[in-house]
């Protein structure tokens, strides 16, 4: 599975992008894309205290056409 990685869609962009990651790494890019094996890689590096840990945070997708609430939402 591949991370895509989209500066432009991460809802905390401005407020945590001095703690990313992505940010200490390589600046901020309008996108990038990890594979699994580089999140890992990336979580090994966050695990020992030497990166931020990946701070990407997406919206929401909201309620389907049909009035039906998104596959992942939480329910009351």
């Amino acid at each position: 599975m591949t991370t895509r990685i989209d500066c432009d869609t991460c809802v905390v962009r401005g407020l945590a992008c001095h703690d990313c990651v992505v940010t200490v790494l390589l600046g901020p890019p309008p996108e990038l894309s990890f594979d699994e094996e580089d999140r890992e890689l990336l979580g090994a590096l966050a695990a020992g205290g030497l990166v931020p840990p990946l701070r990407l945070v997406t919206a929401a997708e909201g309620p389907s056409e049909a009035g039906e609430p998104h596959p992942g939402a939480a329910t009351a």
